[in-house]
């Protein structure tokens, strides 16, 4: 099913019909300001397994989740004080940060070294979508190394991933660009990976 949704000023029962769909352990396909990407309830095993099925990927390398906010972070990561700074400065952005996680975080979530990624993202629609299911939504991109398909394209992504997945929202065509992965375990920032983000308050 495709539903468009404002990427500017997404409808609030639009958005709401998605809510209806992630609280019932449904996956979806949602714009990001890195591109189209797939998730669930973080706290829906059943969904992250069906996501794991669909991105053949190995449990060991657990998928990044969105946070609505700063707050929404400390939940489920430990911010030292100098993470806290440069999160502040940086998000909502397109950076993915690897920090330790709290016992809040589904094991299936966590790394071996009990790290998480977790992104804040500053599009519209996935903003709303966070600030009205209340919970982070999984983080995976809808990139199939062996498929061919335009991911810029949300009619393309749904003709391909229909019948995979409960629903492709169409907030537009957006040009996929990976975030820029940062890890803030440590007692200095690494950059992990060169992407969309601008990664020099980070050297």
């Amino acid at each position: 099913m495709l539903l468009e949704i404002n990427s500017e000023n997404p409808q609030l029962r639009l958005i709401q019909r998605v809510i209806k769909l992630l609280k019932n352990g449904a996956v979806v396909c949602y714009p990001t300001d890195t591109g189209y990407g797939i998730g669930c309830d973080l706290f829906n095993p059943k969904a992250i397994k069906q996501i794991i099925q669909l991105k053949k990927r190995p449990k060991q390398k657990p998928f990044s989740f969105m946070c609505s906010d700063l707050s929404d972070i400390s939940k489920y990561a430990h911010v030292s004080n100098t993470a806290y700074r440069l999160l502040r400065k940086n998000l909502p952005g397109p950076y993915t940060f690897v920090l330790p996680g709290t016992k809040l975080v589904p094991k299936i979530m966590a790394s071996k070294q009990k790290t998480v990624g977790i992104r804040v993202p500053e599009h519209p629609i996935c903003r709303l979508l966070l600030e009205t299911l209340g919970n982070p939504i999984v983080n995976a991109s809808v990139h199939f190394e062996d498929e061919e398909i335009d991911l810029a394209d949300p009619y393309e992504i749904e003709q391909h991933l229909g019948n995979r997945i409960e629903l492709v929202i169409d907030g537009g065509p957006i040009f996929p660009d990976p975030s820029s992965v940062i890890d803030l375990t440590g007692n200095y920032p690494e950059v992990l990976r060169v992407g969309k983000g601008d990664v020099n308050p980070f050297r």
